[in-house]
C-alpha cells in the first residue's frame, strides 16, 4: 500500500533536518524524514510525496545521483524537487536544475520562511495528496533562475 505525505525531506544535515521537519509540521504538513539518497529510494517504494526537499551532498547515494534516479523515472518525475544544499556553484545549480529541481537554495543564505512558501506554492499547484493521484500530479513549472536567499 503506498502512503501520502506532504513533503519528503532527504538531509543528512542532524540539526537543520529536525529544525525543518518541524518547521513545516507547525504548518500542518505531513512530513517524512530520511537521512542518505538510499534510505530516500527505499522510502519512495512506499510513499508518494507532493514535494521533496533534499540536499545535493549525503553519504551512500548523493543527491544527484538521487535526483537524477527521480527525473528518469516517470513514477517520480513529477514530484517537484526542491534543492537545499551549500553547494554554490552555478554548475552545481544548473545540473539540478537540468536534472528537474524547481528550487535551489544555498543552505547558509537559506531563509526557512522562504524554503516553506515555495514548499506551499508547489503543494497548491499539485492539488490534494492521495497514493493514485501522486504519480500523475501536474509538474510544477521550473523556477526563473537560480533560488539564492
Amino acid at each position: 500500500m503506498i502512503k501520502t505525505a506532504n513533503v519528503f525531506i532527504v538531509e543528512d544535515d542532524k540539526f537543520l533536518s529536525p529544525l525543518l521537519r518541524s518547521r513545516l509540521e507547525k504548518e500542518g504538513l505531513t512530513v517524512l524524514q530520511a537521512f542518505d539518497g538510499e534510505e530516500a529510494l527505499r522510502a519512495l517504494e512506499t510513499t508518494r510525496p507532493q514535494v521533496i526537499i533534499m540536499d545535493l551532498i549525503m553519504p551512500r547515494v548523493s543527491g544527484l545521483e538521487l535526483l537524477e534516479m527521480l527525473s528518469s523515472d516517470p513514477q517520480y518525475n513529477q514530484i517537484p524537487v526542491i534543492i537545499m544544499s551549500n553547494l554554490s556553484q552555478e554548475s552545481d545549480v544548473e545540473k539540478a536544475k537540468r536534472l528537474g529541481a524547481v528550487g535551489y537554495f544555498v543552505k547558509v543564505n537559506a531563509s526557512l520562511d522562504e524554503v516553506i512558501k515555495l514548499v506551499k506554492q508547489l503543494m497548491a499547484k499539485a492539488g490534494p495528496a492521495t497514493p493514485a493521484a501522486a504519480p500523475t500530479a501536474t509538474p510544477a513549472p521550473p523556477a526563473e533562475g537560480p533560488m539564492r536567499l
